[in-house]
């Protein structure tokens, strides 16, 4: 498991734009599981919509692209001062689809798959649940790179 904390020491994401608040299962260099409690409280819903509140798409896949930041840094093995001086872009989203609205009050599940990795270069399968319900998928690519 990893917590918020030690997160933060991966990502350099910070509220309100951390989007993975604790890992629950990792392989290294296959898989990861984590999630995100979506709450009425996020500055989003002020404007998505009012009156009938809607995680927006996007979110949904800026988390899967922080959950996979994750996978790919703590496959590599990276020092604490690697991981300081690296940063993870992603390259493209592919074939991504929404499935059901995220609402507040749900905990969205990201379960990332590694498809494909080469050096520096990760491609992933995303897919996002709400009580194991699919809601949003997408393929994923990214690169590591220094700061």
């Amino acid at each position: 498991m990893i917590d918020v904390v030690e997160i933060q020491k991966i990502l350099p994401h910070r509220f309100p734009f951390l989007l993975v608040d604790r890992v629950t299962e990792i392989s290294n260099s296959e898989s990861l599981t984590g999630y995100k409690n979506v709450t009425i409280g996020e500055q989003i819903f002020e404007g998505h919509f009012p009156g009938h509140p809607i995680y927006p798409g996007v979110m949904i896949l800026e988390g899967m692209a922080q959950a996979g930041g994750i996978l790919a840094f703590k496959s590599m093995n990276l020092s604490d001062e690697d991981i300081d001086n690296k940063v993870v872009y992603f390259m493209s989203i592919d074939r991504a689809k929404f499935r059901t609205p995220v609402r507040p009050g749900d905990r969205l599940e990201y379960r990332m798959r590694v498809l494909k990795h080469k050096g520096t270069i990760w491609i992933l399968e995303g897919k996002a649940y709400v009580d194991d319900k699919l809601v949003s998928e997408a393929e994923l690519k990214a690169m590591i790179v220094d700061k």
